[in-house]
């Protein structure tokens, strides 16, 4: 038996997106100018603009490093709002960066954001807590190779001990617990 409406429908006209609207590219003078413009965007807390902003400079320069990392914050700023597939987006964009240090270092600024977009959600705190850990491994992977005068990865090991104490986090799961404990939480 089919649950098809009987009556005849009207013919609908496949609506085609006007040239108009396709993406223009940006010159390549403008890409110090638009790498501001995304700074700027994610301190006024717009990460969508900015994340718009690092995807123009990509697509003429597709090897500027400098709009990786923004792109990478710009993601990782919308944490709170769409979680899951932006994390995956995140590490996707980590992994074309061609800096061993800062894939190490912005691989563990993903997970540490990650945790703390987590701490507003019901996500159990001993799973918030194994996410820092796993951040800060990563920032400690990272500060083994770092460059003399960076302790950003140091930094951000230091904030990662913080939030972990201000909020009482503790271990609770072994770490078989915790991989199965993740994979549910994403589906």
């Amino acid at each position: 038996m089919s649950y098809a409406d009987p009556r005849p429908q009207p013919m609908r006209r496949q609506v085609e997106m006007p040239s108009s609207f396709a993406f223009r590219l940006l010159t390549k003078d403008s890409i110090p100018d638009a790498i501001k413009k995304s700074e700027r965007y994610r301190l006024l807390g717009e990460p969508d603009e900015a994340e718009s902003v690092c995807l123009d400079i990509l697509q003429v320069d597709p090897d500027n490093q400098e709009a990786r990392v923004d792109l990478i914050l710009a993601i990782t700023d919308q944490f709170g709002r769409e979680r899951r597939p932006r994390v995956d987006l995140a590490m996707k964009v980590v992994g074309e960066l061609t800096d061993e240090y800062q894939r190490r270092y912005y691989e563990a600024v993903v997970l540490e954001r990650e945790a703390r977009a987590h701490l507003d959600l019901d996500t159990p705190p001993v799973l918030v807590f194994l996410r820092y850990c796993e951040a800060m491994d990563k920032f400690a992977a990272a500060a083994a190779i770092r460059p003399a005068g960076d302790d950003s990865a140091v930094i951000r090991w230091n904030a990662c001990v913080r939030a972990i104490r201000r909020r009482q986090l503790q271990p609770g799961l072994e770490a078989e617990e915790f991989v199965e404990a993740w994979a549910r939480d994403g589906q």
